[in-house]
């Protein structure tokens, strides 16, 4: 009897976790399948370019943790910024990112992103594999999303995964980059976001 409720216990503890499971999946997925269709809306339709990264900006400021892509992107120069210097790169890495984003983005004509399958990697974050379907002008292209699933229910883009390639590492090394070539000054990479703002 004893070894009957403690395997019931068991099934009842798997049956919940796989709950938990399948719904961070799911949420992730249609997180991802949802702001995708809503990206291919605004490329697809007949507004003016300033219209189209203006609705782009607002996709990334809703679906990106953009603070945490940014302090990721400082690697271990961070732990030598003070609170005022955080707080200006919080600011000027935002305004960088959404203009880097949509700018980028609204070249796109056609951008039709198929998800294909969703691995949870632990209850933080869940990858979710897609694809970019090929054109005329270009072929398909494998787009992973690392989502943030701490809060199933305000999933949060942290990086994508083109073709095996992080953007977010490939930032973080572009601005060490900037940060070393400038003898360590990391005041060297707060003007070259600045001035990238001001194009």
């Amino acid at each position: 009897m004893k070894k009957l409720r403690l395997n019931l216990v068991f099934i009842t503890v798997l049956f919940f976790v796989s709950l938990y499971s399948n719904t961070i999946a799911s949420t992730s997925s249609n997180f991802i399948d949802d702001i995708t269709n809503k990206a291919s809306n605004i490329l697809s339709s007949k507004d003016t370019r300033e219209i189209k990264i203006q609705e782009l900006v607002k996709i990334g400021e809703n679906s990106v943790d953009i603070d945490g892509i940014g302090f990721y992107t400082l690697g271990k120069h961070r732990k030598n910024l003070n609170d005022n210097q955080k707080n200006e790169f919080k600011k000027i890495f935002r305004e960088y990112f959404l203009k880097s984003f949509s700018t980028r983005l609204v070249e796109y004509k056609e951008a039709k992103i198929v998800v294909i399958s969703e691995d949870i990697k632990n209850e933080k974050y869940t990858i979710v594999k897609s694809k970019l379907l090929a054109t005329s002008d270009r072929p398909e292209v494998a787009i992973d999303w690392r989502v943030y699933t701490r809060d199933p229910s305000k999933p949060l883009i942290r990086d994508l995964i083109i073709e095996g390639l992080s953007l977010a590492r490939t930032q973080r090394e572009e601005f060490n980059s900037i940060i070393i070539n400038n003898g360590g000054d990391i005041n060297a990479l707060f003007t070259s976001l600045k001035e990238f703002n001001k194009k």
